[in-house]
């Protein structure tokens, strides 16, 4: 193992140490902003939302931007180096794929810029470090998304999200009145979601829609649940939403959250870029599609430029009690996105060209 290695391990070790769930991500971002300095590169930075922003500049040439999250789930997982394993809370979600971002932006032969963010608050509904970066920064001419999609994957596409809150009260009434009380409406509510949804609804396939409970309180005055609805692509959550109030207009119906599916052409700059990292690493590249979201999602809103999702990393670990992510996999996401940054670098330049 080379020196470029351990140094490599020692910066995620030390993220992976230090706490950073959702909104508390201040400490990690100090700490991200002086890595980055000591690693080279020409600026770096804490914005206005919180993101740890650095910046690598190396002459005329197109502009890549890899951006991962620095915060995680709550709870605590034992940390700590065992058997060629790092354990401990954002191993694999997400901060192995931004630390292994950091360490290929900063070894790679880019003739261009590179801006690599640790964004605040992919975990929560807002993504509200990922906004900030869409709704202020400069449109780079391609972006790679740190998630984990295993070494030898590249993630193409993601489902879309729609939260919405259902509250409703009703006046006290006795058990046995025969008014409708405030928790029969909530039930209702969600029963008409599951039938105007259909019998297809599932979290395992990408073109069909998933549905959750994610919460229920309430008693016969007062009532309230929130739903998480995932769509695929095409999905319109407009019409949904309307029929929804119609069928159910004792309450109120707050959007907390709409966020469209995103699906990249699998032959864009970036995938295929990624792709022949991961051919240089002795391993036949897997395209993936996933059923969650991520801050590829928010990004491709606004901004039409290649992109795709990459990270070492199992995600079937993420927020789990035994997250952690094996460091020869690690290794390995950094020599793909090392050199994936070198063919966008020419790449880029050429179709800039034609």
């Amino acid at each position: 193992m080379s020196g470029a290695d351990d140094r490599a391990i020692d910066l995620l070790r030390e993220m992976v140490e230090i706490p950073s769930s959702s909104g508390q991500e201040a400490q990690i971002a100090k700490y991200l902003t002086g890595a980055m300095a000591s690693l080279g590169f020409t600026s770096t930075s804490v914005d206005q939302a919180g993101n740890a922003t650095g910046v690598l500049t190396r002459g005329p040439g197109p502009h890549v931007m890899l951006l991962g999250h620095m915060d995680t789930e709550t709870g605590e997982v034992a940390g700590g180096i065992r058997d060629g394993m790092l354990y401990g809370r954002g191993s694999v979600d997400a901060k192995g794929p931004l630390a292994a971002m950091i360490c290929a932006a900063s070894r790679a032969d880019f003739a261009g810029k590179v801006t690599v963010v640790g964004a605040v608050e992919e975990e929560t509904p807002q993504s509200r470090g990922a906004v900030h970066v869409r709704e202020t920064y400069e449109v780079p001419d391609a972006v790679i998304i740190g998630e984990p999609s295993g070494w030898s994957s590249v993630v193409v596409g993601y489902k879309g999200k729609l939260d919405f809150r259902y509250q409703v009260k009703q006046p006290a009434a006795h058990p046995a009145s025969p008014t409708p009380k405030a928790t029969e409406m909530a039930v209702n509510c969600w029963n008409t979601v599951q039938g105007l949804l259909g019998p297809t609804i599932t979290h395992a396939a990408f073109d069909e829609p998933g549905l959750t409970l994610v919460s229920m309180t309430g008693d016969p005055a007062r009532a309230e649940i929130e739903v998480s609805v995932r769509t695929p692509p095409d999905f319109r959550t407009g019409p949904l939403l309307e029929t929804l109030r119609r069928h159910c207009p004792e309450g109120e119906l707050v959007v907390l959250n709409d966020i469209a599916a995103c699906l990249v052409a699998p032959r864009n700059p970036v995938v295929r870029s990624l792709c022949g990292g991961i051919r240089m690493g002795q391993a036949r590249p897997v395209l993936k599609k996933r059923t969650g979201t991520s801050d590829m999602n928010t990004l491709a809103q606004s901004w039409k430029v290649p992109m795709a999702t990459y990270g070492p990393g199992d995600n079937t670990l993420d927020h789990s009690d035994d997250e952690h992510i094996v460091l020869g996999e690690y290794l390995n996401g950094i020599d793909v996105l090392t050199s994936a940054l070198a063919e966008l670098s020419l790449t880029l330049r050429e179709e800039d060209r034609s």
